[in-house]
């Protein structure tokens, strides 16, 4: 019995066969032939092709199939001059010849998707990077068919997942050069997924090239507000401040709060967004139950008779220049922050705030605003 002859179609960033060869026809004639290509297990009826090719309804959609049949099998017999009768008619059908097999990209990639569902630890990691290496590119980038759209985005998010499965199994093997590869190709398919801009910048940090992390944070929030308006979330924001620390001085990847504490080049209070501010006051927390040290949360707003223009201007002013160089605030609403005092307990974060009212009202004396605070301990994580 004669083995079957096997022929490749790559699907996955073009459209070729045989590892080199390259599909040349007109767009509906490739849309076609790729159609009959991904669902080539099966006999596609005539009915099928001309709701899926001629949805209008021409006045004779029977003579347009039996046209473009032609040419795809003309198309077949210049890709594999060698193959005879590839495409056959069947009754009220179409399917391809039995004595060949096709080898898809698509189905590899697949598989070895599913693969990985079913495996744990070095094998799972063994096939995630099998199906990472396969995804060449969006499926059929150049078929804007309506059923080609749908895969794409069927394949992307295979693919999104199985980057997203391989980087924590590849940060506990410290495979950072891998990790960095990865997320700069998965960056380009999905930009809005952090955890490519994460895992990237925890490789960068791990491998010392923190300036290098610090621009993929800024082009990714640049990119995040421009797109959607947002910032990034914390954990991003957590690593930001840890690079920009670390950049200033040379210090280990111990904690955070030791490089907020330090010097700021500005010599203020650290302003950031109340993401940010959650994820600092989550560390300071961790620090809290190792050092056994006191820090106090503050909220700090403008009461009655306050200018919601030019009193909140000023109170920001007073809170970035009266608080030391690195304790960080965020704004609640207009007229409203919340700051995290280190090293304080209740009775001194009391004694911080009112000598930051006697300072506004020094220094603003024509204002009639009047502030008012609460304060907190901040307790250890348990």
């Amino acid at each position: 019995m004669s083995e079957k002859k096997s022929l490749a179609f790559e699907l996955l960033g073009s459209f070729s066969f045989g590892g080199t060869g390259e599909a040349r026809a007109g767009r509906k004639t490739l849309s076609f032939l790729q159609y009959l290509v991904v669902y080539h297990k099966r006999s596609v009826s005539s009915e099928e092709l001309i709701e899926e090719f001629w949805p209008e309804r021409s006045n004779n959609p029977g003579g347009a199939l039996r046209r473009m049949l032609f040419e795809v099998r003309n198309l077949l017999k210049a890709m594999f001059p060698e193959q005879d009768d590839l495409l056959l008619t069947l009754s009220g059908g179409y399917a391809w010849n039995p004595d060949v097999c096709l080898d898809l990209d698509t189905a590899r990639f697949e598989a070895a998707c599913l693969e990985a569902g079913k495996k744990s630890g070095e094998e799972r990691l063994m096939f995630l990077l099998s199906a990472i290496s396969l995804y060449k590119g969006d499926f059929l980038p150049a078929n804007g068919s309506g059923w080609a759209v749908g895969l794409r985005q069927y394949y992307r998010a295979l693919y999104l997942d199985a980057c997203k499965a391989a980087l924590p199994l590849l940060g506990k093997k410290e495979e950072w050069p891998e990790i960095l590869g990865i997320c700069e190709r998965a960056y380009k398919v999905d930009f809005a997924t952090e955890d490519f801009t994460a895992y990237a910048m925890r490789a960068l940090l791990a491998m010392g090239q923190r300036e290098q992390a610090i621009e993929k944070y800024e082009a990714f929030r640049t990119k995040m507000v421009r797109e959607f308006g947002m910032s990034p979330s914390g954990q991003v924001e957590q690593l930001y401040i840890l690079a920009a620390g670390l950049n200033k001085r040379d210090l280990g990847v111990s904690d955070v709060f030791s490089l907020l504490r330090g010097e700021n080049g500005e010599g203020k209070a650290f302003f950031c967004t109340f993401e940010m501010f959650q994820g600092i006051v989550a560390l300071e927390r961790r620090n809290l139950a190792r050092s056994k040290e006191k820090s106090t949360l503050a909220i700090v707003s403008l009461g009655n008779g306050a200018d919601p223009d030019t009193d909140v201007r000023r109170l920001e002013r007073i809170l970035l220049e009266g608080l030391r160089a690195g304790d960080p605030i965020a704004r609640l609403e207009v007229g409203s922050y919340v700051l995290m005092l280190t090293g304080t307990d209740e009775e001194s974060a009391r004694g911080v705030i009112g000598r930051l009212d006697r300072t506004f009202h020094k220094t603003y004396w024509r204002s009639r605003a009047h502030i008012t605070y609460h304060v907190a301990m901040l307790s250890a994580e348990e």
